[in-house]
């Protein structure tokens, strides 16, 4: 049953970080990874949230399933990687800083909203 959860998660947070991505970049005329970035933003929250406030079976929904498909470590590598190849160095390493303190900051808002609920 619980791999189903997760499924079920995951089946909603892939064509959802897909279509967040698009209509984030797409309202952005840079090279920077705005779409990544937000995604990989919201699901740090959303995952803070659920921290303490879920049940087992909503956290392998929500948090392993749709946060899981949401995030992506593997394209905010190889965009930042891009980013440095093509010589856009000043926006890899702003990919790289700013992901990990927006996604820490998201995080902990994140916790900080579940307890005060």
């Amino acid at each position: 049953m619980n791999w189903l959860l997760v499924l079920a998660g995951a089946a909603i947070g892939a064509p959802l970080r897909y279509l967040t991505d698009r209509a984030v970049q797409s309202r952005h005329d840079s090279v920077f990874p705005w779409g990544t970035f937000t995604v990989n933003i919201v699901g740090s929250f959303v995952l803070g949230l659920l921290t303490g406030v879920s049940s087992a079976r909503t956290h392998l929904l929500l948090g392993t399933g749709l946060c899981g498909a949401l995030t992506t470590y593997s394209t905010f590598s190889y965009e930042t990687l891009k980013l440095y190849e093509s010589g856009a160095k000043g926006y890899a390493v702003a990919n790289v800083a700013g992901s990990l303190a927006a996604g820490l900051g998201a995080v902990w808002l994140g916790v900080e909203a579940a307890r005060a609920w």
